[in-house]
């Protein structure tokens, strides 16, 4: 577990990339706090279908609701509720003892409301206000009409997992509806001490997509004209992305703007790393952990990622530092061979909230078949 200590000594806190309630029964969570340094939790629509269409543990809880005549969707929100609130109560004492900086758990709003600004503010005051718990974060995707949600929700004071990022563009849309969200608050006279963000990059997904454009390219190894080897970029787009959005997070974090806030007691937007998994078996297991390393990050791990950095990965102190020219000419050489990053970004932000989409009905679906039978097994 040593390895995963040391990634707090270096300024790194490293989340859950899961929750269920069978980690929250068995006391698993409270033993990751303990043993292997955990500091918080993510969730999303595709870890509720996971948790709650493969397990027992929900059945009471869903006969319960059955009972009340509750609609399928708000099963589901029930199930949801409870999973986060005893997580955030698991966590609080890590958010009390890091000052509000670490020990959140988070919830999503509704896929279908990617797209629906006003029904992203009034699903995330709704959420926010049900569940009642300091150390929450609603997550609301990047989406264009997400982004002056983003800023609303920040502005009320509701603290925000903004999720599916895979450009510096987006990013950087981002980091301003923050600054917005508190300058605002500021302009009012409100407190801006006890709000705090995370800026969620999709790291995995990045390589999967632009491996896939290099290699349908009809040059591979041979050289053409003065272009680049397809070859030579294979397994590089997610590392470079993330190492150059995090310059970018060290430009918008300092200056006149930022000390203005951070006078009034402002926080930085943390850089989260998300979709830490690797799903390409050529690459390391622990790719999407080593060069990231750094202060005022984040990185969110799925179970096989934190058994295989614990045991086999090595901690290095401020790795998202090194060779930032090289991160440069990985995405210069990419844009030469007719792969824009940003063009990237948006058909994986597209596809992603179709994915949450068709999990999140998935899981609704789950339920709606399982209402005889769990009541049936009763």
């Amino acid at each position: 577990m040593n390895n995963l200590l040391n990634l707090i000594n270096y300024g790194q806190s490293y989340w859950l990339d899961n929750l269920t309630r069978g980690k929250i029964n068995s006391g698993e969570l409270k033993r990751r706090i303990t043993d292997e340094g955990l500091f918080g939790i993510t969730t999303n629509p595709s870890i509720f279908n996971n948790a709650i269409s493969n397990s027992k543990d929900y059945n009471n809880q869903m006969i319960e609701l059955f009972n009340q005549k509750k609609q399928v969707y708000e099963v589901y929100e029930e199930l949801a509720i409870k999973d986060v609130q005893d997580a955030c109560d698991i966590m609080r004492p890590v958010f009390d003892k890091s000052d509000g900086v670490d020990g959140f758990v988070s919830l999503e709003v509704s896929p279908h409301l990617a797209h629906d600004t006003e029904g992203t503010i009034n699903e995330a005051r709704r959420l926010h206000k049900k569940l009642n718990r300091k150390n929450c974060f609603i997550k609301i995707p990047a989406t264009d009409e997400g982004i002056p949600a983003i800023e609303e929700m920040l502005y009320d004071g509701i603290n925000i997992n903004v999720t599916l990022l895979f450009s510096i563009r987006g990013y950087e849309a981002v980091a301003e509806a923050y600054l917005k969200a508190l300058e605002r608050r500021v302009a009012e006279g409100k407190s801006i001490k006890d709000i705090r963000s995370v800026a969620s990059f999709f790291l995995s997904r990045i390589d999967v997509l632009v491996d896939r454009l290099l290699s349908q390219l009809p040059f591979q190894e041979e050289k053409h004209g003065e272009l680049p080897y397809p070859k030579d970029l294979f397994g590089k787009a997610a590392i470079a992305n993330a190492k150059l959005a995090y310059q970018a997070f060290g430009r918008i974090f300092i200056g006149e703007r930022w000390n203005a806030l951070k006078r009034k007691g402002a926080h930085v937007q943390r850089p989260l790393w998300a979709s830490t998994g690797t799903k390409n078996p050529n690459y390391s297991d622990v790719k999407y952990v080593e060069p990231l390393i750094g202060q005022n990050t984040v990185n969110t791990l799925p179970d096989e990622t934190i058994a295989a950095f614990a045991n086999h990965g090595v901690a290095v102190k401020d790795t998202i530092l090194n060779d930032i020219n090289g991160a440069e000419k990985v995405l210069l050489d990419l844009n030469k061979l007719g792969v824009d990053i940003n063009d990237v970004g948006q058909q994986l932000l597209n596809e992603g909230i179709k994915k949450f989409e068709e999990a999140y009905d998935m899981l609704l679906s789950n339920i709606n078949a399982n209402r005889e039978k769990i009541i049936g097994e009763k």
